[in-house]
């Protein structure tokens, strides 16, 4: 725990009641937050972050929490004697590699965030697209960047069909914070791994959530020079795209992010998971630390 004794009483108090105005507006409203990078593997973030989901949902947010999973992965198939592959960003998912996709998400990982939340005084239910029929996916068409006429074959690496939200609004009634892990279904029950991004801003427009908040190992959305941009509207990023500044792993967060504040979620974040409680900071205070896109 941080030391805050030398906070003068009157001072917390005026930090407390700062955060007012934001309870008050977020009351009752859904956040989907996105938990990856440095914050899901660092020891002291990750109870950071397990308490400020447990402290949005007791002022009466509706916190729900779709990770990932990319270094766990990467580790277990290490211990297979597995190499990773990619194309385009994309880990290329084959029968053996799926098997242990859903063991590290749906398993190991997904038990570990729920434990952290329950830890800290929340009622946390893991997910995945199976449950309630959550996220029904078919094989994914890679489509080579270059070559339009050529399609990359990326194994069980799955494209939304259709999200039922059903099972999570049940849960986040009765006072439970769903944690999802990013894994569809296809119409035969085959498995597919499907990239969180993707899958927190389809289940973000889909809740018709209040804010999209993905959790990375950067500052946000820099431009050329490295500086932050703070507050960007979804034509600004369009530009941005167009002129190269935003490119590389990037891209899928961007596009996703994009695609959810023009279908309506009214604001998406991207902030700095390497920052102790960056999530209570970016929402409950004044401060930006991270970018947010403003659906208009």
């Amino acid at each position: 725990m941080t030391d805050l004794h030398h906070i003068a009483p009157r001072d917390k108090a005026e930090i407390l009641a700062q955060a007012l105005p934001y309870i008050r507006k977020f009351h009752g409203k859904t956040l989907v937050i996105k938990y990856g990078g440095n914050a899901m593997t660092d020891p002291e973030l990750q109870a950071d972050f397990a308490e400020d989901v447990v402290l949005l949902k007791l002022v009466g947010m509706n916190p729900v929490v779709v990770h990932g999973g990319g270094p766990q992965i990467e580790a277990a198939l290490a211990r297979l004697g597995k190499k990773g592959e990619f194309i385009q960003g994309m880990r290329v998912t084959d029968a053996e590699t799926m098997e242990v996709v859903e063991w590290v998400l749906a398993g190991e990982v997904q038990q570990d965030i729920v434990g952290l939340i329950n830890q800290a005084g929340g009622k946390a239910v893991g997910l995945t697209g199976r449950d309630g029929g959550l996220i029904r996916a078919q094989k994914l068409k890679m489509v080579d960047n270059t070559d339009p006429n050529k399609v990359h074959d990326v194994g069980q690496v799955g494209d939304i069909v259709a999200i039922d939200p059903s099972v999570v609004k049940a849960l986040q009634d009765d006072q439970f914070i769903p944690v999802i892990s990013p894994l569809g279904f296809g119409e035969n029950n085959e498995s597919y791994n499907i990239n969180a991004d993707v899958v927190a801003g389809k289940l973000a427009t889909v809740l018709r959530a209040e804010k999209l908040v993905l959790l990375t190992n950067t500052p946000g959305v820099l431009d050329k020079s490295g500086k932050l941009l703070t507050d960007l509207t979804a034509r600004e990023i369009d530009e941005l795209f167009a002129d190269g500044t935003i490119s590389g792993g990037m891209l899928p967060k961007i596009s996703g992010a994009l695609d959810a504040a023009k279908a309506g979620v009214n604001s998406v974040h991207i902030i700095d998971g390497r920052v102790p409680h960056a999530l209570l900071l970016e929402i409950l205070t004044d401060q930006a630390y991270g970018t947010m896109i403003r659906s208009h």
